[in-house]
């Protein structure tokens, strides 16, 4: 007869002694059971007492946290989270420099635990850190874990940041302008700065003052600090007043972070990044890609403003940069006659332009987005690249009305497909590591990327013969396709891209749709339909397979909630018998399988009531709808498992989310209903039709009948091609 599910078997441990094995009814108040393990032991004082896990962080073990505890648990006792706090802060403040030192060490350990970092909260133990660092009389370790105890601390979110001193972010600054500084010291220093100015408006203002580009910079060339630089420059963008940000292109290097960069350190920073970091000599890791993902969001965001500024018709100055394209094109160095008669003649060149209004081509920047990033656009492309500029517009005031490609027109509208697809004025998503190497390699990537498509626009419109009534319809969709598709492969250039473009032409595309569409259209004649029935639960059974056999080799997943600066890790896997999910804590993401025994915890599978996803999850329900937690919400799973407990898990990617998924229902005899298994299960199925037709195909059919009649063919339909 099963256990109580009220009951739970655990050993005890306490140096020196031999452990306890005992049944913990979780119905018995915690501080009973600890007064019977002390009795055991005959230890007096039971209330200076706790029960922490004996294994990976050793957290404390409270009245909340207490139904985690499992089946084969191994605790230890230990001195309670107050008496510890009282006992370290004396520690740390003693002359012995060897003292100090170990319960530093000890303080940075314990500090990740809430129930501790409360208790040396309330005892004032934050400002005895505070003076610690201030007084600039630690160095080496010592200081490191100072640090380390400070960072947990505040993490907790039980202070608020606006308490900081002056001092002492000028002393944490300090460190990080010091050309000689231990590469542990600089990591905490980097992440505390990183916290202040994300948590504190008050913060980033004096963060700022402190800290210039020019010395982040000079950090990204080391491989053990570059995350965290490149942090703190995102947290510094993200947090810059708006009017700030926008001066990012206009200030000298040595300006403040309060004015961002200027084209000087931007082109710095890029390049730093592009040589040291995306072309370094090892793998980009995850929170380093989504830290670059992030700097790529806010650069583009720069963008926001001008897509959102409408034209005035009455301002001449933007009006002029409208004639300085119709001078380009059609005039050459100089207007010849600059007068006001020549000037009414303009509105047959703003026809041959492709501007919608040839009366006053303004209006056509009256619509937002793009607003008036299309002119920027359109003007870089007829500086920057005249030729090809004058080559589009002359080319398409040649051809017949119908088929002319109106290259007003196209760049605004392009513009605004290239907002959407690079997500314009977005917040940058929880999670996410969608970055574009492309996009560091060249000081000007946004307006390369748009001269770069609109020679696109022209050359597919060509292959269309499109005229203006497939504007919309048709032409820009098929361009949009080419430049996802394109950007999909993950072009390490600008002139990869174009390789990519040019080998996603317009006959490539519909090669590609009708390839996609074959399952759906190509193959609906009822002897195919019964064909597929047939094959389906074969190819079911191989894609459940393939799932398995992924949970059996393990998943890495970050810690829920868990600062992405210090990432931790959690590991699972499914044993080999499938009867057993193993799980537990990393140090750090693995290279490559975890074995079981490294993996302390463990649920059974016939345990386990059901899956559910998305913001039904129980980790989810609490989780803000702004956009950041939009991607962390579609990457979320959780296994629920008797009595009622959850194991819950935020996948790396859409991939792993799909395998893990689809992986449990498989386990649990459920349907399999990921976007990855129907397109799986499409391809595959696809195939093994192809292979079976083609079998058909090659089948020699006699000239005669034979003379002995023969067993009826194993196949009995008729195929029909047309």
């Amino acid at each position: 007869m099963p256990p109580p599910a009220d009951i739970v078997k655990v050993a005890i441990e306490w140096p020196g002694a031999n452990a306890q094995l005992i049944e913990m009814d979780q119905k018995r108040p915690l501080t009973s059971i600890i007064r019977e393990v002390c009795d055991g032991w005959s230890l007096s004082g039971s209330e200076q007492f706790a029960l922490r896990y004996a294994d990976g962080p050793q957290l404390y073990i409270t009245e909340q946290s207490r139904s985690e505890i499992k089946n084969g648990t191994i605790l230890r006792l230990a001195i309670s989270p107050g008496r510890a706090a009282r006992q370290l802060l004396e520690r740390i403040q003693s002359h012995g420099i060897d003292a100090r030192l170990e319960a530093l060490k000890e303080l940075a350990k314990l500090s990740a635990d809430t129930t501790f970092a409360a208790e040396f909260i309330n005892m004032e133990g934050i400002g005895t850190l505070a003076r610690l660092v201030e007084s600039g009389t630690h160095f080496g370790e010592m200081l490191a874990f100072t640090l380390t105890a400070f960072l947990e601390l505040m993490d907790h979110g039980i202070v608020s940041w606006d308490l900081i001193s002056l001092s002492f972010i000028k002393q944490i600054a300090g460190y990080v302008n010091q050309p000689m500084v231990d590469v542990s010291i600089l990591q905490r220093s980097l992440a505390i700065l990183e916290s202040m100015v994300l948590n504190s408006h008050s913060l980033y203002h004096r963060v700022a003052q402190e800290i210039t580009v020019g010395q982040l910079i000079g950090h990204l060339s080391n491989q053990e600090i570059q995350t965290y630089a490149i942090a703190l420059i995102n947290a510094l963008f993200l947090k810059a007043p708006e009017d700030r940000r926008q001066e990012v292109y206009t200030n000298p290097l040595e300006q403040h972070l309060t004015e961002m960069a200027s084209t000087l350190a931007q082109k710095h920073l890029r390049s730093i990044i592009l040589n040291h970091v995306i072309r370094g000599n090892r793998p980009i890791k995850a929170e380093m890609a989504h830290q670059l993902y992030v700097l790529q969001v806010l650069t583009f965001n720069l963008l926001e403003e001008r897509m959102m500024t409408k034209m005035d018709p009455n301002d001449q100055t933007q009006r002029d940069v409208i004639f300085e394209l119709r001078r380009i094109a059609f005039d050459g160095e100089n207007d010849p006659t600059g007068t006001e008669k020549r000037k009414t003649l303009y509105a047959k060149d703003y026809k041959m332009l492709g501007f919608t209004n040839h009366v006053n081509p303004a209006m056509d920047f009256t619509q937002t987005p793009p607003g008036m990033l299309a002119l920027d656009n359109m003007l870089y492309l007829a500086k920057v690249h005249q030729d090809t500029y004058i080559r589009i517009v002359l080319e398409n005031s040649s051809r017949e009305d119908k088929h002319e490609c109106p290259f007003g027109r196209c760049a605004i509208d392009l513009t605004r497909i290239l907002c959407e697809i690079l997500q314009v004025g977005e917040l940058p998503n929880e999670g996410c590591n969608d970055y574009h190497p492309m996009f560091f390699t060249h000081d000007r990537a946004w307006e390369e990327f748009f001269c770069i498509c609109i020679q696109l626009l022209n050359k597919t419109w060509k292959e269309m013969r499109a005229t203006s009534e497939d504007f919309n319809k048709q032409v820009m969709q098929v361009v949009r396709e080419q430049i996802t598709r394109a950007l999909a492969m993950k072009p390490s250039s600008l002139d990869q891209l174009k390789n990519k473009l040019r080998g996603l032409n317009y006959s490539e595309i519909l090669r590609l749709r009708q390839s996609e569409r074959m399952s759906q259209d190509d193959f609906q004649s009822p002897p195919i339909i019964e064909l597929r029935e047939r094959i389906q639960p074969e190819i079911l059974e191989l894609i459940k397979q393939q799932r398995l056999n992924r949970l059996c080799e393990g998943s890495c997943f970050r810690k829920v909630g868990n600062r992405r600066r210090q990432e931790k890790f959690w590991f699972c896997r499914l044993s080999l018998n499938h009867k057993v999910l193993h799980y537990g804590d990393l140090d750090e993401s693995p290279q490559g399988e975890v074995p079981f025994e490294m993996l302390s915890d463990k649920i059974p599978v016939s345990d386990i009531k059901s899956v559910v996803t998305g913001k039904d999850c129980p980790h989810m329900k609490e989780k803000s709808a702004l956009k950041q937690n939009k991607e962390v919400l579609e990457l979320a799973f959780s296994v629920l498992y008797d009595p009622d407990e959850t194991l819950n898990f935020v996948a790396p990617n859409k991939y792993e989310y799909c395998i893990w998924t689809d992986g449990l229902c498989a386990l649990l005899g459920r349907e399999m209903s990921s976007d990855l298994t129907r397109s799986d299960l499409d391809t595959l199925i696809s195939m093994e039709m192809k292979l079976r037709l083609l079998d058909l195909e090659n089948i020699t059919i006699p000239e005669a009948p034979p003379p002995v009649p023969k067993e009826p063919s194993s196949y009995n339909f008729t195929y029909n091609y047309s």
